[in-house]
């Protein structure tokens, strides 16, 4: 990702710009940086746990386009690949015009984010995210990368997160959605596994 221009933002300006057209940013420290589109496979990854979060938690809970808010002094605004939020936060959601979780508002619950391929994303998503995570509150946080075929799960202890990778057939374990039946590769090979168990529909043109 590239910053798109050499001004630095405060929140208020980015949360007010609009440069009419469908583009998607984030604010780093301050830098309005434009977000590529992300790849088929990490769509498809990402609706995989969409579809199986629904049935464990109702759908004003769950979110894939919501951004989070997670510095001040150097604005910084993320959007997870998912997002499940609190009640407390769907509540506090409500009514807004804009899906942006705000530093006065608690955190949610999970993030998700999926590893996008390409340099440098691997320390966005290990490394800097995984502090800003931490210091907004953020009781959960998962990695899923495709690049490693491993799901890393973690959990906010006394400030800190401590983590533990699934891979291959192995249970995800989660004490946010504990009778949840999933396996690393299960999420690792969304779409592909799923292909002969779905009937295919003509759309017509």
């Amino acid at each position: 990702m590239t910053a798109i221009t050499g001004k630095r933002l405060t929140l208020e300006e980015y949360l007010k710009f609009d440069d009419r057209t469908d583009s998607q940013y984030e604010l780093v420290a301050g830098e309005l940086v434009a977000m590529p589109p992300e790849s088929p496979k990490n769509v498809q990854i990402s609706l995989f746990l969409l579809v199986n979060f629904l049935k464990f938690v109702p759908v004003n809970r769950l979110s894939n386009k919501v951004e989070i808010v997670v510095a001040g002094s150097r604005a910084t605004t993320r959007i997870p690949d998912l997002v499940v939020l609190t009640d407390e936060l769907a509540t506090a959601l409500e009514g807004a015009t804009r899906s942006t979780i705000t530093l006065d508002m608690p955190p949610p619950a999970l993030v998700v984010e999926v590893v996008s391929p390409g340099k440098g994303n691997e320390d966005r998503d290990y490394r800097y995210k995984r502090s800003e995570y931490a210091a907004r509150g953020i009781a959960k946080y998962w990695i899923v990368d495709p690049q490693i075929n491993a799901v890393t799960v973690l959990i906010l202890v006394d400030g800190f997160y401590e983590e533990t990778r699934f891979a291959g057939n192995t249970a995800i374990a989660s004490t946010i959605f504990p009778e949840l039946q999933l396996t690393a590769e299960q999420v690792l090979n969304a779409g592909e596994s799923n292909i002969s168990n779905t009937q295919t529909i003509s759309v017509p043109e």
